[in-house]
């Protein structure tokens, strides 16, 4: 009778610490699947936002004719040689946008040198853009834009080089992290999501100090390179995917390192109360 009701106990027993468990890999499973959605919505948004020209736009009235001068400017903002002042110029004027690669301009399609063509509800333009080279990239910035003899601005080289180089690490920390995740589905454990949970958590801050550092670039460039009249500018698209981004890459993070965390505690736990 004894030996019955021992055994009756202990069956009870593993049936109701298979039920939790099953309940628990449920639970984290769940968070598992949600963190990874959001890390893979984040990394499309994050290589699209790197990927396109659309950081920041200006707006400003089309220029309709084509004299030498225009023509001398545009020449000019595809020029390899071109000083940040020379190309930031045309960009408020001919309706540009800046990317972390390239810059962009908005021209007529057909030019004329004698006389601006007639305006028309359809007016043909074209968009020109012009790839930043690597030298330009870690290229210093001067307090004058333009004047090479009005001194480095520290401040202004290391945010821009910052908002270039920061949306690669933050892309290349998740790309190591969904790694370490195809593992520990292999392993079939999730103690070794805590360090794609980490990676992703380093990525966000990466992505939010390149947001940081581009919006603090602009207002710096702007305040020595005041807008003409007429002319407007805005962050754009671009710039919007690598901000929603940053709370997405947060928000797989927390779910990550929970899932692992807890997952290692309870595990503990029901190993204890099993062996009890």
């Amino acid at each position: 009778m004894g030996g019955d009701r021992l055994e009756n106990k202990t069956s009870v027993s593993v049936a109701s610490w298979s039920s939790l468990n099953a309940r628990m890999d449920n639970r984290f499973a769940t968070a598992f699947v949600i963190a990874c959605v959001l890390s893979l919505i984040s990394t499309i948004y994050m290589a699209a936002s790197i990927g396109t020209d659309f950081w920041y736009e200006y707006r400003s009235p089309i220029q309709e004719n084509s004299s030498d001068l225009n023509k001398s400017i545009w020449e000019d903002f595809i020029s390899d040689e071109a000083d940040e002042k020379t190309y930031n110029d045309v960009l408020f004027r001919y309706n540009g946008t800046v990317g972390l690669w390239r810059r962009c301009i908005t021209i007529p399609k057909n030019t004329h040198w004698y006389s601006p063509p007639e305006r028309t509800e359809s007016f043909d333009v074209v968009t020109k853009c012009m790839s930043f080279t690597l030298t330009e990239q870690f290229m210093e910035k001067f307090v004058d834009p333009g004047n090479h003899n009005s001194g480095i601005d520290l401040l202004r080289t290391y945010l821009w080089r910052c908002q270039f180089l920061l949306p690669f690490v933050s892309l290349g920390l998740m790309c190591f992290g969904a790694l370490i995740g195809l593992c520990a589905c292999i392993c079939r454990s999730l103690y070794p999501t805590i360090a794609t949970g980490i990676l992703h958590l380093l990525a966000g801050l990466c992505t939010l100090g390149s947001v940081s550092c581009y919006v603090a670039g602009i207002e710096l460039l702007h305040q020595k390179l005041e807008l003409p009249e007429n002319v407007s500018g805005e962050f754009g698209w671009s710039f919007c995917l690598a901000c929603v981004s940053a709370p997405l890459q947060f928000m797989a993070s927390a779910l990550f390192i929970w899932a692992a965390h807890t997952n290692r505690k309870e595990y503990t736990l029901m190993k204890a109360y099993r062996v009890a």
